[in-house]
């Protein structure tokens, strides 16, 4: 029985392929290896490849996913596709969302699309964030959703909170799982949630190897306590609790927005780039290379390893229940 030959498109710094292969640490839990193997993955960003091929054997095709021939993908039984979300995040009011009208970003998908028709494997993983559920008052969401469906496949989608997988983040996104086999896709059972749940207690680092740099000044603290309540600036977090979502323009971040910010000891910071990655649940083994602008990029645009295993963990399952599809399980 052969493992399921990977291709990753808009693979940004690897998260969801440490999810997907699995074989990793984090927070005291061991997630296991999975039955995959990454044949292929691409990205633009050079930041995020930077770190991609840093950290994993395989290295990273580098080329406008729009001008690479899809017939010259080594072949792969299963794609996964975090396609660019920012036309359909809720945070991106300046300018308002345009979804699947961002002629740009908005309609990267289609490239999704015309790999699963090129290549026709027995299944695919998207992810988006939940905003892609509202975009273009729903539309949007339809026209993806038809798009998949009419390259073959059977489809299911679900809105996945980080923070009940064993993720320090409350982080919601929307992934699309797709199954060319219908027995394949009747076998699918989402990931359960878990019973542990990191705080940020478990991934801050020690205060006293904190770089200065990342302390906000005196005349921005002022600011922030001079603001009235209701306008939701500063977002300090809890150490008792989960972060609020990390975004990409972490390394910008100010207490005049509502981005997550920590305050120790009466003194209020940003997150240090490892901070940022273990909040996203990157194992300590993951190595952070390049400026701090792109690591902050590239990790908050990531998908989660540790939510990626557990929902590629359903998808190894379902092909291991289904009679016509079976892989090998270590």
């Amino acid at each position: 029985m052969a493992r399921l030959k990977i291709a990753s498109l808009f693979a940004g710094c690897g998260g969801t392929d440490i999810g997907v292969q699995g074989g990793f640490e984090f927070c005291g839990h061991h997630y296991a290896s999975l039955p995959t193997s990454l044949v292929y993955a691409n990205d633009f960003d050079p930041g995020a490849c930077n770190l991609f091929d840093e950290n994993f054997k395989l290295k990273i095709d580098r080329t406008d996913i729009r001008q690479v021939r899809a017939e010259t993908v080594p072949p792969y039984d299963f794609l996964t596709a975090g396609f660019p979300c920012q036309s359909f995040s809720i945070v991106a009011q300046n300018p308002p969302r345009l979804g699947i009208r961002d002629s740009d970003k908005g309609t990267l998908f289609e490239e999704v699309c015309r790999f699963l028709k090129s290549h026709q494997p027995k299944g695919f993983l998207c992810e988006n964030v939940k905003g892609i559920l509202s975009a273009n008052g729903g539309t949007a969401f339809q026209i993806i959703m038809r798009s998949l469906r009419d390259c073959g496949y059977h489809l299911m989608h679900m809105l996945l909170n980080a923070r009940f997988y064993g993720v320090p983040q409350r982080r919601e996104r929307v992934f699309i799982i797709g199954f060319r086999d219908p027995e394949t896709m009747d076998a699918f059972r989402p990931p359960m949630p878990v019973t542990y749940t990191p705080t940020l207690a478990d991934v801050v680092v020690n205060e006293e190897s904190v770089p200065a740099k990342y302390y906000f000044s005196e005349r921005a603290v002022s600011g922030l306590l001079a603001a009235k309540p209701e306008m939701g600036k500063g977002r300090v977090q809890s150490l008792s609790e989960p972060c609020n979502t990390v975004g990409a323009h972490l390394c910008k971040v100010s207490l005049n927005g509502t981005d997550p910010v920590l305050r120790l000891n009466g003194r209020y910071r940003r997150f240090m780039p490892l901070e940022v990655a273990r909040i996203q649940s990157f194992p300590e083994s993951y190595h952070l290379v390049g400026t701090e602008r792109a690591q902050y990029k590239a990790l908050g645009n990531a998908i989660p390893p540790v939510l990626a295993w557990h929902v590629m963990k359903s998808v190894c399952d379902a092909f291991y229940r289904s009679s016509r599809t079976k892989i090998e399980i270590p």
